[in-house]
């Protein structure tokens, strides 16, 4: 997949044009003839904003802003236009289109750019026909006096980190197992000069991770946990931010197997949160952003072979506590856990972990939003927020008070593994508040990791959800 995003120089001649306006006398300086003045005229006078323009197998498309709207759902607005002129020039096998600001306006020509470039996104690896493997390659040109190169370098890498995302959630763990997760991260990172490094079970054992080997029991694949550092010189965090993603490369549910139509169809997807931590690194060290960023990744399967962990089994964790397991398919907290108890080493000014973790947030939220929970102070929760309404990767903040401690105490351990049905994303992240100290935010990204039908820009199957929301905090709060 080739994906360009230039200034506008060097144009094909093949090109089909995106104009942002907030009048149309500028468009018979582009060749718009009068009869086709007239006719966007009287589109617009029925208010229609949006206009396309076909003649032969060219396609023009008209944005009119008449507004000084700078909220991020008219930001989205305009993301989602990109997508519509995306789609119209696939359509037509075209792959050249120049969005001309012709309002000065950074925020909208971006908006609009970032649209056409994330709805270039295609998994095609396993297509055969000639035809349907063909690569979506799109160049991308901007002309706007608000615009520099360096922004539009940044949208790019930014688009292509949350490709890396993608394609790691969208690949089978018959060829993303725990063994080819690691050899991506490591290549990524010697691509992007991050740091990695990785225990092997025998390193896990003797750290004594048991809620990742726990799980990992019923695998004949072994553990791995990933350590991915960013830090150039001159950071401006004294101390560093650490991110934890839940790295199931597949879920089974283990023992409790997954029974329910259709549980097993997306669970090549529970890795979405680790593959997340993935983009995310590869954003922000690709970006040079000046920042110590540090990102953890449990990783195993959870099958129900080999000595695989039953209900009723207790587990000894990283941190020294003990876990009654009455679920094997709560097993994404185990490994978590572990991980979130290792990041204490690091201390840290801040955790956020990000796991495709309950069903709950799902039945929640639908596939719109992440729930969100942790210890953090209210002021950082509002600007992780507001990062997740400017990219529109929202975040509803869950209540996280001491009332549902009581829903994962345990008779015979510490604690338990699963709550009672109700509010069990809430429980979950209680679980999870066991193994971490630090200023933390839990992430349930369950509903908008992976989705059953397209949604503009987000296509069907992984989104890359979090890639775009951690650089915006990152870049702009830490």
């Amino acid at each position: 997949m080739s994906l360009k995003i230039n200034l506008s120089i060097d144009q094909p001649e093949e090109v089909q044009n995106f104009f942002i306006i907030n009048t149309t006398s500028f468009l018979k300086d582009f060749g718009f003839d009068e009869s086709t003045r007239e006719y966007i005229e009287k589109e617009l006078s029925k208010d229609k904003k949006f206009i396309s323009i076909k003649k032969m197998d060219k396609v023009d498309f008209i944005r009119f802003v008449d507004t000084e709207d700078s909220s991020d759902t008219f930001i989205e607005e305009l993301r989602k236009n990109g997508h519509s002129a995306y789609k119209e020039i696939q359509a037509l096998n075209l792959e050249h289109i120049v969005v001309y600001d012709l309002i000065n306006n950074k925020d909208y020509t971006l908006a609009v750019t970032e649209g056409l470039a994330l709805s270039s996104y295609a998994f095609k690896k396993y297509k055969t026909d000639e035809e349907n493997k063909k690569e979506n390659n799109l160049s991308l040109w901007v002309s706007s006096p608000a615009i520099t190169q360096c922004m539009l370098h940044e949208l790019r890498r930014n688009c292509e980190a949350v490709f890396i995302t993608r394609d790691l959630v969208n690949e089978p763990v018959s060829t993303l197992n725990v063994e080819a997760l690691t050899s991506n991260i490591e290549a990524l990172g010697e691509k992007h000069n991050f740091k990695v490094t990785v225990f092997n079970k025998s390193k896990l054992e003797s750290l004594k991770f048991g809620g990742l080997l726990g799980v990992n029991k019923g695998s004949i694949d072994p553990p791995a946990f990933h350590i991915l550092e960013w830090k150039p010189d001159h950071v401006r965090n004294a101390q560093p931010i650490v991110i934890v993603g839940k790295g199931i490369v597949y879920d089974t549910g283990g023992i409790n197997l997954k029974v329910h139509p259709g549980g097993l169809l997306d669970m090549k997807s529970d890795m979405g949160g680790a593959a997340s931590v993935v983009g995310t690194m590869v954003a922000v060290s690709s970006n040079f952003l000046p920042v110590h960023v540090i990102g953890l990744i449990p990783a195993t399967d959870n099958r129900p072979g080999e000595n695989a962990i039953v209900p009723g089994d207790v587990l000894n964790m990283h941190n020294g506590k003990t876990v009654e397991v009455l679920n094997t398919d709560a097993e994404g907290r185990l490994i978590l856990a572990d991980a979130l108890s290792y990041a204490e080493k690091f201390n840290p000014s801040l955790v956020i972990d990000l796991a495709t973790l309950t069903g709950s947030a799902v039945m929640a939220l639908g596939y719109h939003a992440t729930v969100g929970m942790g210890t953090a102070s209210q002021d950082v929760f509002e600007k992780l927020i507001k990062s997740g309404n400017k990219v529109t990767e929202r975040i509803v903040q869950f209540p996280f008070w001491s009332d549902y401690d009581d829903m994962i105490k345990s008779d015979v351990a510490d604690i338990k593994n699963i709550g009672p049905r109700e509010a069990g994303s809430i429980s979950a992240g209680k679980f999870l508040s066991h193994f971490i100290k630090a200023p933390w935010i839990h992430l349930d990204i369950a509903g908008p990791a992976f989705l059953n039908a397209e949604d503009a820009y987000r296509p069907k199957g992984a989104t890359g959800v979090g890639v775009r929301l951690l650089y915006d905090f990152i870049k702009n709060n830490i």
